[in-house]
C-alpha cells in the first residue's frame, strides 16, 4: 500500500514509514542497545521537521519547495547519496589505468550466530584475514611477486534480510616490486577471472581466518550465550564442542568468488557507487505494508536470479534490518597494501610515474561542493535531494540554500 505525497504523486513505503509505524512493537519484544535505538530514532525523523530545513529548486522550471535536512546515518536508505558521491569523488583521482580486480570473500554460515553476538570481533577478523590473504599472495612470486592495493568493502545480508556476512574486494590487477623500481602487471586471469586460483585463496582464507578465531576465543575475546552458550565452557565437554565445530570448520569448503576484471578505471567507479554505500535494503524494494505486514522484492539467487515478492510481519522485518547495524565507530570500507593510509599518495604517485600516467587532481562538481560548504558552515550536511520535480515532472530538485526561518 502506498500513501498520497506531494502534489497527489503517489509516494512509496519507506523503512522509516514501517519504524514509525512498527518500530515500538518492536521495541517492546526485543532488547536493544542504546546504539540501535539512536538508529531506529534517527531514521524515523530523518527529513522531517525534527531535523530542520533548506530549500529546493527545480533545475529546469525553477519550482521551489521547503524541504527538510537529512539524518545522515549510514543505516539510513536516503542519507547515502551525497555520502557516497563524494567518496567516489576522492577514489578516481587514485585510479590508475589498470585492469581491477573484483573478489568476494563469504564465511560459512556455520558462524552466522557467533557472528551476530561478537560483529565487531568477527568483522574485524574477516577484514584481517581476507586482505592478508590477497597481500601475501600477491606478493609471492608464483602469482605476481609484488604489493597490490586492495579496496574491502564490508556486506552483511542476502537479498532476504537475513544475516550473510562477505567482503567485496577490489584489487589492482599488478602492483609495486620490492624495491619500488618496477611496476609488476597481473598475469593473465586464466584462473576463473583472476590472477590467483580461486581454491589457493579460499584454502588460505580459511586458515587465515580459523586461526584468528581459534585465537580470539583462546583469549576470551568472543562471547557464546543462547544456543551456542556451551562454546562458552571451560570444562572439557565445552572444549571437545567448540573443537568439534571447528574440525568441521576446516573440513568444509569455504566460497570465495572471482568477478571477472573490470573493463576499465570508469567501470571500477561505477561499481564503487553502486556496492559502497549500500544498506540492507533499499526503500525502491518495498512494495507496500498493510494488516502489519511488509512486502519487498528479492531477487532468488538459487532460482535463477528470479525476481520475487517476500511478505514478513512488520516486526519480523525490522528484526532482520537490524541485524545489520554496523557497531559504533566501525570502519566498513578499508584500504590494504598499496592504498593503506599511510602511504597511499607517495605510492600512487610512484605508481603513475611506473605507468608513464601524469598525476592529474579530479575537479569535484558543484553540488558537492555546496555540500562542503554547508558542512563548513553549518556544521551539519545539508541534504543534496536529486528527486524528479513534482511540477514539471522533468527537471531534478536542487540544493538551494538553509531555510533559516523558524519552524
Amino acid at each position: 500500500m502506498e500513501t498520497n505525497g506531494e502534489n497527489g504523486i503517489a509516494k512509496r513505503i519507506e523503512i522509516a514509514d514501517i519504524f514509525r509505524k512498527h518500530g515500538s512493537a518492536f521495541r517492546e519484544k526485543y532488547r536493544l542497545p542504546l546504539h540501535y535505538i539512536k538508529v531506529m530514532n534517527l531514521i524515523s525523523i530523518c527529513r522531517t521537521s525534527a531535523m530542520g530545513g533548506h530549500i529546493e529548486k527545480c533545475d529546469e522550471c525553477g519550482y521551489q519547495r521547503n524541504a527538510y535536512n537529512s539524518c545522515r546515518n549510514r543505516h539510513c536508505p536516503k542519507c547515502q547519496y551525497a555520502t557516497k558521491e563524494k567518496w567516489i569523488e576522492q577514489r578516481k583521482s587514485e585510479l590508475l589505468p589498470i585492469p581491477y580486480y573484483h573478489i568476494v570473500f563469504t564465511i560459512p554460515a556455520e558462524l552466522n550466530n557467533i557472528t551476530l553476538i561478537n560483529k565487531k570481533e568477527l568483522y574485524s577478523i574477516l577484514f584481517k584475514s581476507a586482505s592478508e590473504t590477497l597481500l601475501v599472495l600477491g606478493r609471492d612470486s608464483k602469482h605476481l611477486g609484488a604489493e597490490i592495493g586492495i579496496i574491502a568493502v564490508l556486506h552483511t545480508w542476502g537479498q532476504n534480510l537475513m544475516n550473510h556476512p562477505h567482503l567485496h574486494c577490489i584489487v589492482t590487477g599488478g602492483g609495486l616490486s620490492r624495491d619500488k623500481c618496477k611496476w609488476v602487471k597481473a598475469k593473465k586471469a586464466k584462473h576463473k577471472n583472476f590472477f590467483i586460483h580461486v581454491n589457493v585463496l579460499s584454502d588460505l582464507f580459511k586458515k587465515k581466518f580459523l586461526y584468528y578465531f581459534k585465537k580470539a576465543q583462546k583469549n576470551k575475546e568472543l562471547k557464546f550465550t543462547g544456543k551456542i552458550s556451551e562454546l562458552n565452557e571451560p570444562t572439557p565437554k565445552g572444549q571437545e564442542v567448540f573443537q568439534r565445530m571447528l574440525n568441521s570448520l576446516y573440513a568444509k569448503k569455504w566460497i570465495t568468488y572471482c568477478k571477472r576484471p573490470f573493463g576499465g578505471a570508469e567501470k571500477v567507479v561505477e561499481y564503487l557507487g553502486r556496492y559502497t554505500h549500500k544498506v540492507a535494503i533499499s526503500n525502491n524494494r518495498i512494495t507496500r505494508m498493510e494488516n502489519n505486514k511488509v512486502v519487498f522484492e528479492w531477487k532468488d539467487y538459487r532460482d535463477n536470479n528470479r525476481r520475487k515478492e517476500m511478505e514478513l510481519p512488520a516486526v519480523e522485518f525490522i528484526r532482520r534490518f537490524m541485524l545489520h547495524i554496523l557497531p559504533e565507530n566501525f570502519y566498513k570500507i578499508r584500504y590494504y597494501g598499496l592504498l593503506g593510509s599511510r602511504n597511499k599518495k607517495k605510492n600512487i604517485t610512484k605508481c603513475r610515474e611506473l605507468i608513464l600516467v601524469p598525476s592529474e587532481g579530479v575537479v569535484k562538481n558543484k553540488e558537492l561542493k555546496k555540500a562542503e560548504i554547508a558542512e563548513t558552515l553549518f556544521d551539519k550536511e545539508i541534504l543534496i535531494n536529486y528527486d524528479l520535480c513534482p511540477n514539471c515532472r522533468a527537471g531534478t530538485m536542487r540544493f538551494l540554500r538553509i531555510n533559516i526561518r523558524a519552524a
